[in-house]
């Protein structure tokens, strides 16, 4: 049987460079849109951490993380507007389910 929702995390990292109106921009951007498809949002701002690694020669990055409840399609779409978005230097969205 086809499943109707599931539990889902993402966590994206905002470019630091970006002013902080800008970065706020687009995280309530994504916070908004999540909550627009989903349900049990909860959101969490771990704000600017060091990363692992460089990516484009940045060291830092602003973290937040977002567990929901929504329909299997929706975290597909979401990927790909993350890969659209500028701002955006990684996410991850992973399914909670067993």
């Amino acid at each position: 049987m086809a499943k109707i929702t599931g539990k889902y995390e993402t966590i994206f990292i905002v470019n630091p460079t970006l002013e902080e109106a800008a970065a706020t921009a687009v995280v309530d951007k994504f916070k908004a849109l999540i909550e627009q498809n989903s349900t049990n949002v909860e959101v969490e701002d771990w704000g600017k951490r060091k990363l692992a690694y460089p990516i484009n020669d940045l060291t830092e990055g602003t973290y937040t993380l977002v567990r929901f409840e929504s329909a299997p399609a929706f975290p597909a779409e979401l990927d790909r507007i993350y890969k659209i978005t500028d701002g955006i230097m990684r996410s991850l969205i992973v399914c909670l389910d067993d």
